[in-house]
């Protein structure tokens, strides 16, 4: 007979616990997906979860002036289209704020001196005049209509198409691939020193490495930046440069790195290291020929974390590389775009999906060592 596995109660709540989060996480960037593809005026008149199903929205709609009128059958006629030739049927309309949906659709309201209005389903209509209409601005038409679901790329082709979009996207690269390279370099070779390496002080060193983990950004962002000024105007470097945010993201990168890297390092397995040694090996090429290798699962998770940070980062790139049309980052270019007041949703939702298009190919790229990196520098010591 076969044996048939039974789970646990806490094995079973452990599954419902990650589903659950797993869930929790993914319906908000589902929904963000979702929006991007929409409308922009469906966007704001109903939420994603209704994105397949047809919408009521109220609208206004100003008609053509005197100058759109032409003469059938003894009367001035003024016709066109209140959704501007888009899919959908009205419902009900009006001509006052106060009486939006004062008609059905396909009946005609009677307006001042004579002057008749239809609106059909389709939404075609129709102004009659027994005399001439007169004045550069029509009547106002308030509708209601029910929209099918419409999906579009014009919100990417909106952020794409947007001035320097291109110039901030390499900007944000210039930023962040050197701001993940020189912590990785400058952290590995510390944390193999801390970790095989005997010498005075090593344990204070560490622990203040692990007190740094808990200092705010904010709290040393600003004497950082008076700091490197000074630096900078004694030896005559311009303060806004690429240099002083690589330096700037290194220091603010290096005391996760080197905890993280050092706590793998520490782990390995010390015949290995040993071994070097008595074959003549020196701390240089030990580090590099086997310490290196066989740290490409830490090496990887901090990759990713690091990326990740200087990638979305626009406050130290505000600080230290200035908010000029030639240094700005990718995400102080969209922040422009969204306006003073932040109302263009659409072009909010386009804009969180491209900026994840390159971390999240670093991550799938890199994925496989995340969990193995992060466990390993958590559970081991030296």
């Amino acid at each position: 007979m076969r044996h048939q596995t039974r789970l646990s109660p806490l094995s079973i709540v452990v599954h419902l616990s990650v589903l659950f989060i797993v869930v929790l996480w993914t319906l908000p960037t589902a929904g963000l997906f979702i929006s991007a593809l929409r409308d922009k005026d469906q966007i704001v008149a109903s939420g994603w979860w209704t994105a397949l199903s047809t919408s009521t929205q109220s609208a206004i709609y100003r008609a053509p002036g005197a100058e759109a009128q032409t003469q059938a059958d003894g009367l001035s006629v003024i016709a066109g289209n209140v959704l501007d030739g888009g899919k959908g049927g009205i419902s009900v309309y009006g001509t006052s704020s106060l009486k939006p949906a004062a008609y059905e659709a396909g009946t005609t309201a009677e307006l001042d001196d004579g002057v008749k209005l239809t609106v059909e389903k389709s939404g075609d209509f129709r102004l009659t005049s027994p005399k001439p209409f007169e004045g550069a601005r029509g009547i106002r038409i308030f509708y209601t209509a029910e929209i099918p679901p419409r999906f579009t790329l014009d919100n990417y082709r909106t952020v794409l198409n947007a001035e320097g979009i291109g110039q901030s996207f390499l900007n944000s690269l210039t930023v962040a691939i050197p701001s993940t390279i020189i912590p990785i370099l400058v952290a590995a070779f510390a944390a193999y020193a801390l970790a095989w390496m005997p010498f005075p002080g090593r344990a204070l060193i560490l622990a203040v490495i692990v007190g740094l983990l808990v200092v705010p950004l904010q709290m040393s962002l600003i004497p950082l930046l008076r700091m490197y000024n000074n630096v900078g105007i004694f030896f005559g470097v311009p303060s806004k440069t690429y240099l002083g945010i690589w330096l700037a993201h290194m220091g603010f990168g290096l005391p996760l790195a080197i905890y993280l890297l050092r706590n793998y390092i520490a782990g390995l397995p010390r015949e290995i290291i040993e071994s070097a040694r008595v074959d003549g090996a020196s701390d240089f090429t030990i580090f590099v020929k086997i310490v290196l290798p066989l740290s490409y699962p830490a090496l990887a998770s901090f990759s990713i974390f690091q990326f990740l940070w200087t990638w979305n980062d626009l406050l130290v790139a505000m600080v230290f590389l200035g908010a000029g049309n030639n240094e700005l980052v990718l995400t102080g270019r969209l922040v422009n775009l969204l306006g003073s007041r932040g109302g263009n949703w659409e072009i909010l939702t386009a804009s969180a999906f491209i900026t994840i298009i390159v971390p999240l190919l670093v991550f799938f790229a890199l994925q496989r060592y995340l969990v193995r990196g992060l466990l390993a520098g958590s559970v081991k010591g030296g």
